[in-house]
């Protein structure tokens, strides 16, 4: 497997956050009843014609702006003709040719460096509806007894991000898939949520052998909705691959669903190219001129970038602490508690581990974190600074107790109650060291100081 090198690439969708769909005036509300957010438009009724929604556009912009995107002076939107029952009009309008966002990058950071992937167009257009399978085991088309079809997320404004064949490795997709998230979720474009369908991601792979320039037919993997998903699919695609290159059989350009039960591909249908969809100027919309002075406008809007931040907290943090904090959205967090005086280690320890708070009631629940206040008074602190202003004064009089000589005989009475765990930990499982501590936390109601505790028993485990 050594000789062979992967070639990936993505086509990544995202829901738009607009108050109404693409090309009508319908609401969109997700969970909504079946079939109750339509129109003649969305639902192509004869006669019915499409509007563009203009808020749409300027999101695609800002997008486009934060993916170092040439933004077209000039765009057109096409009909792209496919049938499927989930589809009324019998064809999509969305971008080719002439696409709002042309070619961009994206500076993926990594520990060694960054690596710039390429991005060949965002563009805008229309969602599909929803088709919903039942009957049969699965979910799926195959094996269903009969399909349904909710025409509510029909006409929902979508941008498509399609990336260069750049990207190397299924742990690198996926960490590029991450970042990308929260660029959209940041931008304020998209909620992006996966298990929601409001990103979605379709995965191109072909291997070709290390050195090799060419590029080799490659299989199109469709509709993957969770980053494990992504990086399990790209792994299967390179075993098949590779297996079926070894053994001298013809690898064909195909698309194809992935089944996270098997682990395995399987053929969905041949790929459609560019020409199977009969692309056409849509003869209904005019096409779109942003004006250059809405574009500075949108630059001027562009908050920092996630990948950005991560090269500025890796500074401080080191990089793989950098980057959890920012792609699970809690860097904010961690910069306001440091910069109201807390050491950044533990800024970053308690962004990931509590909820929000007001950022002006940062300084107060710094004073809190460093009176070394019980677990409890910490808890009810930080419930109080997510609902309104914070008094540090009603909690800095509950302080753990740090003690050793009062902690000592507890942590012994534990240790002799859990001989199992003593030994679990000393065989080389510290995990199980929580599960100690926790212990001696409820002994002393809370009032223990953890860092006590968990000092005190590695020093007694270690002891013997």
């Amino acid at each position: 497997m050594a000789e062979w090198e992967a070639v990936i690439g993505l086509e990544v969708h995202a829901q738009l956050k607009t108050r109404t769909k693409m090309f009508c005036r319908c609401p969109l509300e997700y969970g909504a009843a079946e079939n109750s957010r339509t129109c003649p438009v969305c639902l192509a009724h004869p006669g019915a014609l499409p509007v563009p929604n203009a808020r749409a556009i300027e999101m695609t912009i800002l997008l486009g702006l934060a993916l170092d995107c040439e933004i077209a002076e000039r765009a057109v939107f096409a009909r792209k003709n496919y049938f499927y029952p989930d589809l009324p009009k019998g064809y999509q309008i969305s971008q080719y040719e002439a696409p709002l966002c042309g070619r961009g990058r994206f500076l993926l950071p990594t520990a060694e460096g960054e690596r710039e992937i390429g991005i060949v167009r965002a563009h805008l257009e229309e969602d599909a509806a929803k088709t919903v399978h039942a009957g049969g085991a699965t979910g799926r088309s195959v094996g269903a007894a009969y399909s349904l079809v909710d025409f509510n997320r029909g006409g929902t404004p979508l941008v498509e991000i399609v990336t260069g064949p750049d990207l190397r490795s299924a742990e690198e997709a996926t960490w590029f898939l991450r970042l990308l998230r929260q660029t959209i979720v940041e931008l304020g474009i998209s909620d992006a949520e996966m298990e929601k369908g409001t990103l979605r991601a379709d995965v191109n792979v072909s291997l070709r052998r290390a050195g090799e320039e060419a590029l080799r037919p490659r299989w199109e993997i469709k509709n993957l909705n969770s980053f494990g998903f992504v990086g399990r699919a790209i792994e299967a695609a390179v075993r098949q691959q590779a297996a079926a290159h070894e053994a001298g059989e013809e690898v064909l350009q195909s698309t194809y669903d992935y089944d996270p039960d098997t682990d395995r591909l399987t053929v969905h249908r041949s790929k459609e190219e560019a020409d199977d969809y009969r692309y056409f100027p849509e003869p209904d919309l005019v096409p779109l001129e942003p004006p250059a002075e809405l574009v500075e406008r949108l630059r001027g809007e562009l908050p920092e970038r996630p990948g950005e931040r991560i090269r500025r907290l890796a500074a401080r943090l080191g990089f793989a602490s950098a980057a959890e904090l920012v792609t699970t959205g809690n860097a904010w967090k961690a910069e306001a508690l440091a910069s109201a005086g807390l050491d950044w280690k533990a800024a970053a320890a308690i962004a990931m581990n509590r909820g929000d708070f007001r950022p002006e009631n940062a300084e107060a629940l710094v004073r809190i974190v460093q009176a070394n206040v019980t677990r409890e008074a910490l808890d009810e602190a930080f419930a109080a600074a997510a609902e309104g202003p914070l008094e540090a004064d009603e909690y800095l009089g509950r302080t753990a107790l740090g003690d050793e000589a009062a902690l000592a005989p507890v942590v012994e009475s534990v240790l002799a109650a859990h001989p199992e765990q003593v030994e679990t930990y000393r065989a080389g499982k510290e995990g199980v060291l929580g599960f100690l501590v926790g212990r001696v936390m409820r002994e002393t109601q809370g009032k223990a100081d953890p860092r006590v505790v968990n000092r005190l028993l590695r020093e007694r485990l270690r002891a013997g």
